[in-house]
């Protein structure tokens, strides 16, 4: 076991090396450029069109609303990493790790966006008469059959991946909090857990996609309220806060409390590689759920999409980011959601943590239903339709063996298979581009927004 240990601690050194750091930020600021700065300077008609895409046009095809496949896109990436992702990046990398989670997010934009628009673009029907569609589909229609292994390849990494952050991470996440908050022991969370997760996995894309957009925009402003409670109460702190996170991304931080002081290539290592954490630019799962939307126009699915990174990480990780920092806790020495709830506790003493307990149930709980149908779709994708019955099944009970057994290991190995998952489709984004980009300026063009 320590052999299997070294190795995937060896491998996730290099994976999420500098040379990953410069393919993800590379490829979203190559995106951003091709695109002229579009993401960026489309967000208020983003907004405007998450509005208008709960009522899908006549002619538009797919399962679900765009608005249902962005909130599952959303309850995919917003966790644990929201919470306990963060929080990591500012214990180990220092505050400096935040703005480089911003840095990620900006070029990520392109990059969800990019993926999203070869997802719908190049989705097909499967025998079931479902739309289905993400980085394999587009690498198998959109670049031919010689590159066919690298969508397999895909496949099997987001495959395997799925039963590590999206599922087992997840609940281990939930049963931790819950015991430490209210003293439930994990097994009894683990029933609870795998029963609530059946109910609505069992049920495929259109259940997930009709708890996701109920669940998810409640559990967002709910959460978005604490944290502003938090920041109003330390609000003083606020512009101190900012400067430190600017300044020591470019200087490093130097020991403070129990902090043990971190270098300028760490708070980036830990920025970007937490930042894809949550909101998973560049891996490509953004574009599974919204090829399942009712669209009509590829370019109005990723616009949609590339919203989730904005919501994601510039709004509820940069709040929570903020939390930590401006109530002092971030030199404690502690890392992970207990740092987050340390926040919490700092404002709202005596049931701070209870809050973020419930918060962080919640958001695992729909990452974990989010990530059932990615999951689905790449084993699909491998072995055919007759693998969702079964795939459902092992999904259901992974939730159980998740919330009651000891995964420091899972951790690691699910987020050197998140890198893995991210080379094939970042890959797939830079020889597509050219496609991207005339796709783009044609429903750019005069007219051709009205044609949707």
């Amino acid at each position: 076991m320590e052999l299997i240990l070294n190795f995937f601690n060896w491998l996730n050194g290099i994976v999420w090396g500098v040379p990953m750091i410069v393919l993800i930020i590379g490829t979203g600021l190559f995106l951003q450029l091709r695109l002229g700065f579009m993401p960026i300077r489309k967000l208020v008609y983003g907004f405007r069109m998450i509005w208008k895409s709960r009522t899908p046009g006549s002619d538009a095809e797919g399962e679900i609303t765009p608005y249902a496949a962005l909130m599952t896109a959303l309850s995919g990436t917003i966790g644990t990493g929201n919470i306990a992702g963060v929080a990591t990046a500012i214990a180990v990398g220092g505050p400096g790790a935040l703005f480089w989670m911003w840095i990620t997010a900006f070029v990520g934009m392109a990059t969800k966006y990019a993926e999203v628009v070869v997802a719908v673009k190049y989705r097909e029907v499967d025998d079931k008469g479902e739309h289905v569609g993400g980085p394999m589909f587009a690498i198998k229609n959109g670049l031919g059959r010689h590159w066919h292994w690298l969508g397999t390849a895909f496949a099997f990494f987001g495959g395997l991946a799925g039963f590590g952050i999206g599922n087992m991470v997840q609940a281990n996440g939930i049963a931790a909090a819950i015991e430490n908050s209210f003293g439930v022991q994990t097994w009894i969370t683990g029933i609870v857990l795998t029963g609530v997760t059946g109910l609505v996995v069992l049920g495929g894309i259109r259940r997930i996609g009709a708890v996701a957009e109920k669940v998810v925009p409640f559990m967002a402003i709910i959460y978005l309220i604490c944290v502003v409670v938090v920041l109003a109460l330390f609000a003083g702190n606020i512009p101190a806060a900012l400067a430190t996170i600017v300044s020591d991304a470019f200087t490093g931080t130097a020991a403070a409390g129990g902090f043990l002081g971190s270098t300028i290539l760490m708070a980036m290592q830990k920025g970007v590689a937490r930042g894809i954490f949550s909101n998973e630019a560049g891996l490509g799962t953004a574009g599974i759920a919204q090829a399942s939307g009712s669209t009509s126009n590829p370019v109005f699915s990723g616009v949609i999409g590339m919203m989730g990174t904005f919501i994601d990480t510039i709004i509820i990780c940069t709040l929570t980011g903020l939390a930590i920092m401006v109530t002092g806790v971030w030199t404690s020495g502690e890392t992970g959601a207990l740092l987050s709830s340390l926040a919490f506790e700092a404002a709202l003493p005596g049931y701070g943590k209870y809050v973020l307990t419930i918060c962080l149930a919640l958001f695992a709980f729909t990452t974990i239903l989010g990530w059932a149908y990615y999951a689905e779709k790449c084993w699909e994708f491998l072995l055919g339709t007759v693998s969702e019955k079964p795939f459902r099944l092992m999904w259901t009970i992974a939730v159980f063996f998740g919330a009651t057994l000891s995964l420091d290991f899972a951790w690691l190995v699910a987020d050197t298979l998140n890198a893995l998952m991210a080379i094939p489709n970042l890959i797939s984004l830079l020889l597509l581009s050219p496609i991207i980009v005339k796709l783009t300026r044609e429903y750019f063009a005069p007219g051709g927004e009205s044609r949707i």
